[in-house]
């Protein structure tokens, strides 16, 4: 069985492919400091809910864009799964091209999205990832990661105004009935709601009449969910993007060694 670990800045997510299907996933906060044995026995709990154990583990593919964190999850694989794992920017064939001026400047996360959408949607595509950061990924038709943009997430836009502001609470966030706020919170809402709205549908807009040709969009992250019947600028959305594309990772390389 696989174990995939995609470590964003916010959520770590382990999921576990039994060689059919993705038979687990479970979500953690990002901690950089937490130790490989932290993990293990975090995740040997959760196995044995699932009744399943971390030996049953005999493969692990890693994609982190937290630096300071691949050393502990790498030492998780090779101290409790006994398997060195795969990481994603360790000469790892990804099997794309990746158009962009500085190649190795392309975060891991978004180059296991570009794989995973392009496996499941034909023709030119822009992926809206909304999570730390959202991020809109070009993915031309023959899967070549384009570039993109990337601008601040709706929580840490959130947290910057709390902190920023004195008279601003902390708020949740949450799509409020109206755009015009009748107090603070609901003005808050509506601003950093709609204004994620307006930002998603303004930039989808303008990268569509740059490229000059039909394209998809594709809607993913630990938030993406919130837009959802928000705007008609995604077409679709779909979580499993990034899972999908280190299953694909995973088998182009083992196939490459021969295992």
């Amino acid at each position: 069985m696989l174990l995939a670990i995609e470590q964003g800045n916010t959520n770590t997510l382990f999921a576990i492919h039994d060689g059919a299907r993705w038979s687990a996933q479970w979500r953690t906060a990002t901690e950089a400091s937490r130790t490989a044995d932290e993990y293990a026995v975090w995740l040997s709990q959760l196995l044995s809910m699932r009744g399943l154990s971390i030996g049953q583990l005999d493969g692990c593919i890693i994609s982190s864009v937290v630096p300071q964190s691949i050393f502990n999850l790498r030492n998780l694989s090779r101290r409790y799964l006994n398997v060195e794992p795969l990481v994603i920017g360790d000469n790892v064939d990804l099997g794309i091209a990746v158009r962009i001026l500085k190649p190795s400047e392309a975060g891991a996360d978004r180059l296991v999205n570009a794989i995973g959408a392009h496996l499941a949607y034909p023709g030119d595509l822009i992926i809206v990832d909304s999570g730390t950061a959202t991020t809109f990924d070009v993915v031309a038709a023959d899967g070549a990661f384009e570039g993109g943009a990337i601008a601040p997430g709706i929580n840490l836009s959130l947290q910057a105004l709390h902190e920023a502001a004195a008279m601003l609470p902390r708020i949740a966030i949450q799509r409020p009935e109206r755009v015009i706020g009748r107090d603070t919170v609901t003005n808050m809402q509506s601003g950093v709601f709609w204004g994620y709205v307006a930002l998603i549908e303004g930039l989808v807009a303008r990268i569509k009449a740059e490229w000059g040709k039909p394209m998809t969009v594709i809607g993913t992250g630990g938030v993406a969910s919130l837009f959802e019947g928000a705007t008609d600028s995604i077409d679709r959305f779909d979580p499993d993007l990034t899972i999908r594309g280190l299953l694909e990772i995973w088998r182009r390389n083992t196939h490459i060694k021969g295992a």
